[in-house]
């Protein structure tokens, strides 16, 4: 479980499709002054653009050895993690398209002290979404987005190269204004919605432009969406609640005939 507050910005040293394992990995490195390893365990769960991840390797700044290399000593003096990524990863976040030296969000999960700046962020992406503008006011930048999967495959289709994004406009039933949604991991705030457009808008103020990756992106270019899973629990504890009442599948004549089948006994 994650805040949506980006700790700090990572640079992607490595993305390996075939690692040791057989898998793809991706390896970070972090700012010399970085503390996002501090109390770091194999097997804890970073968020990198907004993906729950696993560690499977860190490394510590050390002191070089006097037998090393400068090459060695300079990659020696970098904190550095690595993650494994699956398949299904792959195919519904914009973690593939990472190269060389992008700049990547990333967060630890909370811990029972953690203050709630945001809003619960399970680090589960949910499909991405492609800037659509990016317009000034004042200090700050508007961006608007689109599912990526309804751009690439047409209004209300599922699919997508690849399959990814394959969530498509139905994502948009979940965002509302001023709601929560998590954009490459941050939390954000909707400042507009056009469910028959298909679009929603944030906006960044210049302190957040300064410390997510999302502010440097352009038209065009993807970001991974999370909306807020209340709306998920929401929607499908009502939807039970409607079958149910409608007489839904496994229930004759429904919970409202039991229910009023249950008043009239009563009396």
């Amino acid at each position: 479980m994650f805040t949506g507050i980006v700790e700090e910005i990572g640079t992607v040293a490595e993305l390996n499709p075939s690692d040791s394992t057989g898998g793809t990995s991706l390896t970070i490195h972090l700012p010399p002054t970085s503390t996002l390893l501090s109390d770091a365990h194999l097997g804890d769960s970073i968020a990198i653009n907004g993906v729950c991840l696993t560690v499977t390797s860190f490394h510590h700044p050390s002191n070089p050895s006097p037998n090393s290399t400068e090459k060695e000593s300079s990659s020696e003096a970098v904190p550095s993690f690595t993650v494994g990524i699956a398949p299904e990863t792959l195919r519904l976040t914009n973690l593939g398209s990472l190269t060389t030296l992008s700049r990547v969000n990333l967060e630890r999960a909370v811990r029972a002290d953690t203050r709630m700046g945001g809003h619960f962020v399970q680090g589960h992406v949910d499909t991405t979404a492609t800037i659509l503008s990016r317009t000034p006011d004042g200090n700050a930048i508007t961006f608007r987005f689109a599912p990526t999967a309804s751009l690439s495959s047409g209004e209300g289709e599922q699919g997508g190269e690849g399959g990814k994004g394959n969530k498509g406009r139905e994502i948009l039933r979940y965002v509302v204004y001023k709601g929560f949604i998590a954009l490459d991991g941050a939390s954000l705030t909707v400042t507009k919605v056009d469910d028959e457009e298909g679009w929603w808008e944030v906006m960044l103020i210049a302190y957040t432009q300064e410390r997510i990756v999302t502010a440097a992106k352009e038209v065009g270019e993807t970001v991974n969406v999370e909306v807020d899973m209340t709306a998920k629990y929401v929607e499908k504890s009502l939807r039970g609640y409607l079958e149910g009442l409608k007489g839904g599948a496994g229930e004759e004549g429904g919970l409202l005939k039991k229910v009023l089948e249950g008043v009239k006994g009563g009396n």
